[in-house]
C-alpha cells in the first residue's frame, strides 16, 4: 500500500492551515497593535494650560514627539494621520502664547475635534 499521496495531502493541508493561523495571529496582532496605539494617544491627549508656559511648552514637545512615534508605529492610516494631527496640535502649544485665555480656549476646541477624529479612527 503506497502512503505518500495521503501523507503529501495531510502535509498540504496542514501547512496550508498554519497559514491560514498565522493570517489570523498577524491580523490580531495589528488590532492590538492599534488598541495599543489608540489607548496611549488617548491617554496623552490632555494638557493643563494653567501651568508654567515653559512647562507647558516642554509638555507639549514630549507629547508631540510620543504622537509622531505611535504614527511611525501604527499600520492604519486613519490612525496614523489623526496622530500626525494631533502631534501638530501639540506644536501649535510650543509656539502660542498661552496666558491668553481666548487662545486656549481656541487649542482647546480644536483638539477635542482632533480627539473625536482619532476615537474614530480607532473603532
Amino acid at each position: 500500500m503506497d502512503l505518500r499521496g495521503p501523507v503529501v495531502l495531510a502535509a498540504v493541508l496542514l501547512l496550508a492551515g498554519c497559514a491560514e493561523v498565522d493570517s489570523v495571529v498577524d491580523g490580531a496582532s495589528d488590532t492590538m497593535d492599534k488598541a495599543g496605539v489608540c489607548a496611549e494617544a488617548l491617554g496623552l491627549a490632555d494638557l493643563n494650560p494653567l501651568v508654567d508656559p515653559d512647562r507647558l511648552r516642554a509638555r507639549a514637545e514630549d507629547k508631540e514627539q510620543r504622537l509622531r512615534e505611535l504614527a511611525d508605529n501604527v499600520a492604519d492610516e486613519d490612525v496614523r494621520a489623526s496622530l500626525l494631527t494631533m502631534a501638530d496640535s501639540y506644536v501649535e502649544v510650543q509656539q502660542e502664547r498661552f496666558d491668553d485665555l481666548s487662545v486656549v480656549a481656541e487649542w482647546a476646541k480644536r483638539n477635542a475635534e482632533r480627539i473625536d477624529t482619532l476615537r474614530e479612527a480607532c473603532t
